[in-house]
């Protein structure tokens, strides 16, 4: 071999070994930065800001669009993820009705869809979609338990008129009737709307035991403050996507007393010190609010830490089947994230599977009570 033909060799060798060892991971993630559900997509954002420049020692590039908690917003969003950007992975949204819509754009691109919200897709449409948050049903039983220990028999219902709402209400009526606890009414607004007078006098008139809210972020306060202000005096319940200081600050008062279930993110220095999530839930409060100030701490920020253990885990694994970019390396972390086992976040212990991609347990719930505006958790 010529001499001047055998160094373009090594050069070339070279610089195809170095190509490989900085291969870039990209994750292209859509969240509400504007819109009605803002209150989720912001902190979570502000998450993404904290997370390394390498992920298993390579280069990790995030692309953060906001869709405006909008479907159609959320899957041109993912179309460009998956087309133009060729995304290793898609997250998002933290919206239901968003993340729904971008899920058949992750499945026909044959993207992994990390969601950051409970969304119920149809049987066998989750291949290449798995959820951050606990499943309705989890945080409904650890509710359904608490309701029980308080001695509610009957519940008013008011809740979004889409998929986020009519899901926590078929979860929630699946758990509390064969517990002996029935829902006597049940009203909806959108997500959009600015008052609820008329749901709210309905619902008070029916006199239940307690009430379930079922809205996100500040959202949540308006439909709570009026059940109030119209002469409730029961108990209120609301569900995780309330789980943001953003409740007790539109809120106010109003709100004092009503009971939230979480992930235990939201609280972790009031966890027992054998709780699994007790360190990582601490680790990320602490670096949340050092970053953003004391009290900033949010479900949904939590969500984007525990996407980053899901990564930390997943891409080393992903990497011996294939380089970042290319179909290989989409289908072995889709398989890898499937396959990781149980692994430990702040949110609890997740254990997705081949027949489960929801995989949080009971553990993963608590329940706390807003007590002079701030979270203390129900024992």
């Amino acid at each position: 071999m010529k001499p001047f033909l055998k160094k373009v060799l090594v050069a070339a060798a070279a610089l195809s070994m170095s190509a490989a060892a900085l291969a870039e991971i990209t994750v292209g993630v859509s969240l509400p930065l504007t819109g009605p559900a803002s209150g989720l997509g912001i902190p979570m954002a502000n998450q993404f800001k904290l997370w390394p420049k390498t992920i298993a020692g390579e280069p990790v590039r995030l692309i953060v669009l906001d869709d405006a908690t909008d479907p159609t917003a959320g899957v041109r969003n993912a179309r460009r993820f998956a087309t133009d950007e060729k995304v290793d992975l898609i997250i998002g949204s933290a919206a239901t009705p968003v993340a729904i819509a971008m899920a058949d754009v992750a499945a026909e691109n044959k993207t992994t869809q990390l969601m950051a919200s409970p969304a119920q897709l149809p049987p066998g449409k989750d291949t290449w979609s798995f959820r951050l948050p606990q499943s309705n049903a989890v945080m409904a039983k650890a509710m359904v338990d608490h309701m029980k220990k308080q001695g509610v028999k009957t519940v008013g219902f008011l809740g979004y008129t889409d998929a986020y709402g009519e899901g926590w209400l078929n979860d929630f009526k699946k758990l509390a009737e064969p517990a002996g606890i029935k829902v006597v009414a049940a009203e909806r607004f959108a997500r959009t709307d600015t008052s609820v007078t008329g749901q709210a006098l309905k619902l008070v008139s029916a006199n239940p035991d307690a009430m379930l809210i079922v809205a996100s972020g500040s959202g949540a306060a308006m439909p709570h403050k009026a059940v109030v202000e119209r002469g409730f005096k029961g108990k209120i319940y609301q569900t995780h996507a309330a789980a943001t200081r953003d409740l007790m600050r539109v809120g106010g008062k109003d709100v004092e007393g009503a009971f939230v279930v979480s992930g235990p993110v939201i609280a972790p220095e009031q966890l027992p010190d054998d709780h699994p999530s007790k360190k990582l839930a601490t680790d990320f409060v602490q670096k949340y609010e050092q970053a953003y100030g004391a009290g900033s701490r949010n479900q949904f920020a939590g969500h984007g830490y525990d996407a980053l253990i899901v990564l930390e885990k997943a891409v080393p694994i992903a990497m011996k089947k294939g380089k970042p970019g290319t179909p290989e390396f989409r289908t072995a972390l889709r398989d890898a994230i499937e396959g990781m086992g149980k692994t430990t976040f702040s949110h609890g212990v997740m254990n997705w599977t081949k027949d489960d991609h929801w995989g949080y347990g009971d553990n993963s719930a608590v329940v706390v009570k807003v007590v002079n505006g701030d979270w203390k958790v129900e024992k």
